[in-house]
């Protein structure tokens, strides 16, 4: 095993390597896991039924029913009704790839698989996933050939991987959930593999580049296969828009100590993501995580030997987490006395009869600092106990209760200090700081947040499974051209106005040109093919003008109430927009979570059809530059006005920092003015969502109240400064725009990733916010100096921010243009953290 220094020496060095953009990706040395009898304790068998009995029983529930031992699977398992996904009219057609005959939809039985539980249909699924001369080994990335591999119900029985290709979405019957089972002489990495490893440490693709995927509605079984020999039922090592949802993991059960190596999810490296709604049975580890950061919820784990093992993170969120019967619920002590864990957060979760609830080796002593940062929040622990320990068995926490708060790491409680200048008594903000293990009181969320048993509100990504397929109206049926050439916008309206209640605006897979503002009414339900892409037209006059910019889609109207949701989207531009806020969301819910996004997601240049790609927009930092006006993004990409309310689950606002098509692959400079404006009064629930690259900030919440935020993640504009933050959108006090009024380095006038204007009752439980470069020279990294400041907070109060962490900015946290949170003394393995911030 390689020492942890070194460890994290090469995390840092495969970062960089990313960045580089390398034709061939190299995949990330890696470290293997402490072995169970290396923790040091002493670890009894635990007695628990046969696992067969425990899946047989999903099969037999009802329409609506929930499995047996799970928290809120409200899923149709088994109810073998009709599921419109299968029956659809397939239109879609990708728009800006070369090849006119190619398919997108895939029903694996049309290229020979059998499902019946017999046949080896290995070679037949690969077909599926790989026909058209899809993008795999020696590929980069690529836009122009999305794959939709469905599953009809049967059991489908597979001896070596099947490769989930770029651009992919496996996607199974979820009324009848699939199994694609190992036959017992399986051999390979996982029944799916999402990044084929070559020899020499080669993978396919650059893990950190490895983006739109998704699997969905599947049972993976690897029970056949002899327990002791070391393989998964998926391996899935993916970047930003990736999911997994509505999957049951079956693994040989048996118990701590007795070898067996059979994982769920082999979670080796990238830079996610997010995952819902996923049951594991048996394995020696249900979930074997490591990743920058990610964002899980709804996860029940039954009778594995370790349910979660964290091999090594930034920041991730488990939320409404379910351990039963498992022997470690959470083990945490990879790294040993230098933890490999950079910040979790386990919130609103349960421990039923679990051997060995926590198990961390952040100590007194441990380095670095913050290394090893764990916030519980609202966890209970019934019949296991302790609930977090050290290795050597002595408990931190005792068990069998309910653990409101615990924090271990660095805490900051920020307050204003009576300060004598010049014999004026001043008031200056301070704040406290202390390096924590323990208990903490827990602050109290606005009811508007919460459901009526004290959980914050969430909503999975909604699959429609009862709905008939006639309810589905086709977008392309309608008339909306798709083709990226023709003006849509007449049509596009005109659709969305026609949808009647119980029906669902479907649109094909394709581009649709905008040329002025959608209206959105305010009760539609917009369901995308595989990501079609609105197209803004930048040459249209409505979004030219950066003085007075205009909502390409606006939801609602100010004071409207109603239950849009938007589902697998993607917004785009065609050109320069520089007067175009992509999404204004002015509606509110009739009901808590009524109204929301998932899966869906920004995407500014880098691809065909944008015309802001590396032939015209290539980086050039060896030349001092103003910004290049060809390559403006938009003016914001989304708007939460004072009277919007929703739920955002798993949506990424990309502005490109490199090509994804061309075959350069060049690094790419693309000025988007603003990521994310959010002035709600709340509630507003943000799950997994990622805002990158614009000048101003990615985040800014001002003038917002009641807002709840689990894992964001921003990335610094790299081209900063060379132009500055300032180049080409001046700051703008009508949408609450920072002004860098503090700054008088050139490191200050840089993206930020948070700010924090006259709000109040803001809280985010996991924030990755990066800088990697200063005018691509990661050279600001060794002195982690990239930048001054990443997160401002000004006239705001009960903020509470938990697992920051940010990268290479010299202060993490000011407020009221007062640094007060020094990088130099939160290190962690790669970034900087502080496990609390609040000023309450």
């Amino acid at each position: 095993m390689a020492p942890p220094g070194t460890r994290i020496a090469c995390l840092t060095l495969l970062l960089l390597s990313f960045f580089s953009l390398l034709p061939s990706a190299k995949a990330d040395l890696q470290v293997p896991a402490l072995s169970h009898l290396e923790l040091n304790v002493e670890l009894s068998s635990l007695e628990s039924q046969h696992i067969g009995p425990q899946i047989e029983r999903y099969d037999t529930l009802g329409a609506f029913d929930a499995p047996p031992d799970t928290h809120k699977h409200e899923k149709r398992y088994g109810s073998g009704g009709a599921y419109w996904y299968s029956q659809i009219k397939r239109q879609g057609k990708p728009v800006f790839g070369a090849n006119a005959s190619y398919v997108i939809w895939r029903n694996v039985k049309d290229y020979g698989a059998m499902g019946d539980g017999v046949t080896d249909d290995t070679v037949a699924l690969n077909n599926a996933s790989s026909d058209g001369g899809r993008c795999g080994a020696g590929c980069d990335s690529q836009t122009t050939t999305p794959a939709i591999i469905y599953f009809p119900p049967g059991t489908y029985m597979v001896s070596t991987p099947v490769i989930m290709y770029y651009y992919s979405q496996f996607v199974g019957d979820a009324n009848n959930l699939p199994t694609i089972m190992a036959l017992s002489n399986f051999y390979g990495i996982g029944l799916l593999d999402s990044d084929v490893y070559l020899p020499y440490g080669y993978s396919w693709w650059a893990n950190q580049n490895n983006f739109y995927r998704q699997v969905r509605n599947f049972v993976l079984d690897i029970s056949n296969v002899t327990p002791t020999r070391g393989i998964h039922c998926l391996h899935w090592q993916v970047a930003q828009a990736t999911s997994l949802q509505n999957i049951v993991f079956i693994m040989a059960q048996g118990s701590l100590g007795d070898g067996n190596n059979q994982q769920g999810i082999f979670m080796d490296n990238g830079s996610g993501g997010f995952l819902e709604d996923l049951v594991f049975y048996g394995g020696g580890v249900g979930f074997f995580a490591g990743n920058q950061q990610f964002t899980c919820r709804n996860l029940t784990f039954n009778y594995c030997e370790t349910a979660i093992f964290q091999n090594w993170n930034w920041v991730f969120l488990y939320k409404d987490i379910t351990f039963n019967d498992c022997g470690i619920g959470m083990d945490l002590s990879q790294g040993g006395a230098v933890p490999a864990t950079g910040s979790l957060v386990l919130q609103d979760s349960t421990f039923n009869n679990v051997a060995y609830g926590i198990i961390t080796t952040f100590t007194s002593n441990s380095t670095p600092v913050t290394a090893g940062t764990l916030v519980l929040d609202n966890v209970l622990f019934n019949n296991t106990d302790p609930a977090v320990q050290f290795p050597n068995n002595t408990a931190i926490i005792a068990g069998n209760r309910l653990v409101e708060s615990f924090v271990q790491g660095t805490a900051y409680s920020a307050y204003e200090a009576e300060e004598i200048i010049q014999d004026l008594t001043c008031w200056e903000p301070t704040a406290n700081y202390s390096r924590i293990q323990q208990l903490v009181g827990r602050p109290s969320l606005p009811a508007s947040l919460l459901t009526p048993t004290g959980t914050v509100w969430e909503r999975s990504r909604p699959q429609y499974e009862g709905v008939p397929v006639a309810s589905f109206i086709s977008s392309f049926d309608f008339g909306c051209h798709g083709d990226g050439v023709q003006d849509d916008t007449a049509n596009v309206q005109n659709f969305l106005d026609s949808i009647q209640d119980g029906q669902i605006a479907y649109f094909d897979h394709g581009a649709y040109l905008i040329r002025d503002t959608i209206q959105v009414p305010n009760n539609v339900k917009m369901q995308g093919e595989i990501w079609p892409m609105f197209l803004v037209d930048g040459s249209s006059s409505v979004f030219q003008d950066m003085t007075n910019p205009k909502p390409a889609f606006r939801v609602g109207n100010p004071g409207d109430t109603g239950t849009v949701e938007m589902v697998e989207l993607v917004f785009e531009t065609r050109g320069s927009a520089p007067g175009c806020i992509m999404v204004e969301w002015n509606l509110a819910g009739t009901t808590p979570t009524a109204t929301g996004m998932w899966d869906t997601h920004w995407r500014i240049g880098g691809s065909n059809g944008t015309e802001l790609q590396s032939y015209n927009c290539t980086k050039n930092p060896g030349k001092s530059h103003t910004a290049n006006h060809t390559c403006i993004g938009t003016y914001m990409l989304m708007h939460i006005t004072t009277t919007g309310s929703l739920i955002m689950s798993n949506t990424w606002g990309w502005v490109s920092d490199h090509e994804l098509d061309l075959p350069d692959h060049n690094q790419i400079d693309i000025y988007n003015g603003r990521g994310i404006l959010v002035e709600s009064q709340g509630p507003v629930w943000m799950y997994g969502t990622a805002f990158e690259h614009s000048m101003l900030y990615n985040y800014n919440f001002a003038n917002a109240k009641d807002i709840y935020a689990g894992v964001i993640q921003s990335e610094t504009a790299y081209m900063q400064d060379n132009p500055n933050a300032l180049d080409p959108f001046s700051p703008n006090t009508t949408y609450m725009d920072p002004t860098f009024s503090e700054c008088y380095q050139s490191i200050c006038y840089k993206t930020y990733g948070l700010r924090i204007f006259n709000s109040t009752y803001i809280y985010i439980y996991g924030a990755g916010l990066y800088s990697f470069f200063d005018n691509y020279d990661s050279g600001c990294l060794v002195q982690e100096g990239c930048q001054q400041f990443m997160v401002s907070m000004e006239q705001s109060e009960a903020i509470y921010l938990y697992a920051l962490n940010t990268k290479a900015a010299t202060n993490m946290v000011e407020v009221d243009q007062v640094a007060l949170v020094p990088q130099e003394a939160n290190p962690n393995g790669f970034c900087q953290c502080v496990a609390v911030f609040e000023y309450p």
